[in-house]
């Protein structure tokens, strides 16, 4: 015979019923509070980042003399000043230019003009729409709306200061963790057993090394294609060329489109020094460069600083690009491989316990592991 089957006790079924619901209400709420933080949390995330990835030349010069205070000022002031640097090497050309090409636009209209009269097709589609007098009108036009700009600079005034703010609040946030987060590391890690401090310190050790050299590597690959580009603008002789090698270093250091974009960019200021000698003979380095790019260069650094495989990174940067724009393309690389060397240390330490712990740790000190 078979036993008899015990119903549940009702309080019981209430009380599970009820842990469900609160459950779900709990992290219905968490989701909510997320969702309502999402924009301090993003200058956490980011300065957190910034924070590891600082961390390396921080190390670096405390190694070599300096007190950590002065190290973390001397490598802040970099990152204050490189910015800076840049947008004095741009700005002024690309004002300089834009301002010419709209005073110029009259004339550019009237060759345009005497190019439709000698052309037979071009002529009767002019005498049945005016294309080129309407063209000329507003081309003239367009000087004297350059006050406008005033107006629309009002408009996206607050945008800007909010933007300020954001950077400001984000590098002050990623000072107080990188003067303070490796005391934060180690007091949890203190708190902890021997086995599961060991574990803590290699994480964050390593993830610290794979940001770091992930940095280090993206910062090279434009450098490479920054030194290249301004080398060719210049053998061509186009105007601005080292402004404009430096708008491809920073449009570089965008995943997977970057490059592609800044050789586009390029490209349209070569159709306005000879051309189409300038152009054809650009975009064939470029096509070439991106080809050496995506296939030598980039795997190399990559392979060499975060050690993830370019099916995952690829996913990684479309995934991130996506969910969060340019910044969510910069930063997913970095954060899949930090994913891939907390599930690699979490199986090492429930596989192998303290001995593995430590054989890895001890591993790590003398020679690269495969993640570096």
């Amino acid at each position: 015979m078979s036993a008899p089957t015990v119903a549940p006790h009702p309080l019981a079924t209430t009380r599970a019923i009820l842990r469900i619901v609160l459950v779900i209400v709990g992290v219905a709420l968490v989701l909510y509070a997320i969702y309502l933080l999402r924009r301090p949390l993003t200058w956490i995330f980011i300065a957190g980042f910034l924070a590891i990835a600082l961390s390396g030349p921080v190390t670096w010069l405390v190694a070599k003399g300096f007190r950590r205070g002065l190290a973390i000022t001397t490598v802040f002031l970099g990152v204050i000043l490189v910015p800076l640097l840049f947008m004095a090497i741009l700005i002024p050309p690309v004002v300089t230019e834009a301002n010419r090409l709209v005073q110029n636009l009259p004339d550019y209209a009237r060759q345009v003009t005497v190019y439709v009269q000698d052309n037979g097709t071009l002529r009767r589609l002019q005498e049945d729409y005016d294309i080129t007098g309407r063209l000329e009108e507003e081309a003239g036009k367009l000087p004297g709306r350059i006050g406008d700009a005033a107006g629309v600079l009002s408009d996206i005034g607050l945008g800007l200061v909010n933007s300020i703010f954001a950077l400001v609040t984000i590098l002050i946030l990623t000072l107080f963790l990188l003067g303070s987060g490796g005391q934060w590391m180690e007091s949890w890690a203190s708190r902890q057993s021997a086995e599961r401090a060991a574990w803590w310190r290699r994480l964050y050790d390593r993830v610290g090394n794979a940001v770091g050299n992930y940095v280090a590597g993206v910062l090279l690959q434009a450098t490479v294609a920054f030194l290249t580009s301004w080398l060719v603008l210049t053998i061509l002789n186009v105007p601005y060329a080292l402004p404009l090698a430096v708008l491809v270093f920073l449009l570089d250091l965008i995943p997977l489109v970057g490059a592609t974009i800044g050789a586009v960019v390029v490209g349209l200021v070569t159709l306005f020094s000879d051309f189409p000698v300038d152009t054809i003979v650009w975009a064939i380095w470029a096509i070439v460069y991106q080809q050496i790019e995506n296939n030598v260069i980039q795997p190399r650094i990559q392979a060499r600083a975060v050690s993830v495989a370019p099916f995952i990174v690829l996913v990684s940067v479309l995934f991130g690009s996506t969910l969060f724009g340019v910044l969510g393309a910069l930063l997913a690389i970095p954060v899949a491989a930090t994913i891939q060397i907390a599930i690699r240390e979490y199986q090492t330490l429930r596989e192998g316990g303290p001995a593995a712990v430590a054989a890895t740790s001890v591993r790590s000190s003398g020679a690269p592991s495969p993640d570096r």
